[in-house]
């Protein structure tokens, strides 16, 4: 028999018996997974969706259930709480978050299509509360609704797009929303039809000329080949535990020493560019200190290992925390007041480096030259009280003066602290989902979503919480339609 393997699709004429048939194969069982399921069972067509493990999940069903929404006049949830959020300033800031890596096409439809699309999600039966809660979170420790989730209200994307927050969180007491959204698209693909099949993980595609025509995966220790007519949808999420792939695009990411996902090893990547797939922005990848929590570090002050500042510190804590890794040395520093500390939270490991009353004094602790750190914060201080940040622009009510002692140094230290981080490098699609070769024409009958694929958070340092989710979930829902069709 021909040689099975993830870097070359396996000859459709040397199959020897075609253990299933279908439409269209789904694999992955993630939002994404589940939402490509959806859409292609509602255009009519049989779906298949298989899945490594033995249930649904993925990064998905790990993270907080947060999804990116605004555009067109504004949500429900945004709308009560007194913000307007036009399509054209949605657009304008994905595009600025997405940096010189941003699919502008993808951007202009989702921004387009966001609100439509949260009006899908309550269909599918995803509850939301629809309040709004001020501050700067993380994720809601209650069931609430809209948050800041990004930069928004910060330099330079305030200056480019009208702020207005769309992080839109599933109501879910507590934490971990994720699962609980999994669970009811689950329920919907479920209810519409579509066969599921546990502990099956893709081993190869299935190639008929030009065409995918199926895939290849291992049940119970056993090759079975997977017919299917209309198309193949890959939802098997990034590559951040596949460390051969991460010191081959993405090495910087072994300065950090917590990844996050659910087996994402990389297998639809590796899939889709044996086919002929492009896989494109493979460097990137988000990463965060969780040094807003308590919320009033976020006044803080960040300064590198020589003292000096970075970075606006009131935009989004991943792109301070991405910016941080950008700095010499194997750590920063966040820098407070006795007004404004609170002992961080054990699992973020962030350790206290140096106090003092005065800033000379904490300099001294922290064993840099005289004139470095203090000079900083004299410069900050000084403007702060004046109401300006002319080196970085932060903004008030975040910028406030750091002058009322005892004063401390935290320490975030790449290696030892909690930086968790995720890959977001992936195939090149198109607003459909088809995966594209590297001259931009789709391989028949091969479609790809979510975190496999470069999407809507295509840049690490203007990452928001929330487009990871919008992302496979809406492009999931363009790949199941594709491929359906």
């Amino acid at each position: 028999m021909t040689d099975i393997s993830r870097h070359v699709p396996f000859p459709a004429a040397d199959v020897p018996q075609w253990d299933f048939s279908t439409d269209v194969a789904v694999i992955g069982f993630g939002a994404t997974g589940a939402c490509a399921a959806i859409e292609a069972a509602d255009a009519g067509a049989k779906v298949m969706l298989f899945e490594r493990n033995s249930g649904s999940g993925g990064a998905s069903g790990l993270s907080g259930g947060e999804i990116y929404i605004g555009g067109n006049g504004g949500t429900d949830a945004q709308i009560a709480a007194g913000f307007s959020d036009t399509t054209e300033d949605f657009a304008a800031y994905l595009k600025a978050a997405g940096g010189a890596c941003a699919d502008k096409a993808k951007c202009d439809l989702y921004a387009t299509e966001a609100l439509n699309h949260f009006g899908w999600l309550k269909a599918q039966g995803v509850p939301y509360r629809g309040n709004f809660l001020p501050g700067k979170h993380i994720e809601p420790t209650d069931d609430s609704t809209l948050i800041w989730s990004g930069s928004e209200a910060a330099a330079p994307f305030c200056d480019i797009a009208k702020p207005a927050p769309r992080g839109h969180v599933i109501q879910h007491m507590g934490w971990g929303g994720g699962r609980p959204l999994v669970d009811i698209l689950e329920a919907s693909a479920r209810a519409k039809g579509v066969d599921v099949v546990t502990d099956a993980r893709a081993v190869a595609l299935v190639r008929d000329g030009a065409k995918i025509v199926g895939v290849v995966v291992r049940i119970d220790n056993q090759t079975r080949f997977v017919k299917a007519d209309k198309g193949v949808v890959l939802a098997t999420g990034g590559f951040v535990f596949n460390e051969d792939m991460r010191r081959k695009y993405c090495p910087e990411t072994f300065r950090l020493s917590d990844p996050i996902g659910d087996k994402d090893d990389g297998v639809g990547i590796e899939l889709g560019l044996g086919a002929g797939g492009d896989a494109i922005h493979m460097e990137q990848f988000f990463t965060t200190c969780p040094w807003t929590m308590p919320e009033s570090h976020a006044c803080g002050v960040f300064v590198n290992a020589q003292g000096a500042r970075f970075i606006n510190e009131d935009c989004y804590h991943g792109r301070v925390s991405r910016c941080a890794v950008d700095q010499p040395g194997g750590k920063v520093y966040l820098l407070l007041d006795n007004a404004h500390f609170v002992q961080p939270m054990d699992f973020a490991r962030i350790t206290i480096a140096g106090t003092g009353d005065s800033w000379d004094e904490v300099e001294a602790e922290l064993e840099l030259p005289k004139g470095t750190l203090s000079a900083t914060m004299a410069v900050y201080n000084e403007h702060a009280r004046e109401g300006r940040d002319p080196l970085f622009g932060k903004r008030p009510p975040i910028l406030t003066p750091l002058d009322q002692g005892p004063f401390v140094a935290l320490e975030l230290n790449f290696q030892s602290s909690y930086f968790s981080f995720f890959t977001l490098g992936g195939l090149r699609t198109s607003t459909a989902g088809e995966v594209l070769d590297r001259a931009g024409a789709a391989i028949p009958g091969l479609f790809a979503a979510g975190r496999c694929t470069s999407g809507l958070p295509a840049w690490g340092h203007g990452y928001s919480s929330g487009l990871s989710l919008a992302d496979c979930t809406f492009f999931g829902r363009q790949a199941g339609r594709a491929a359906a069709g």
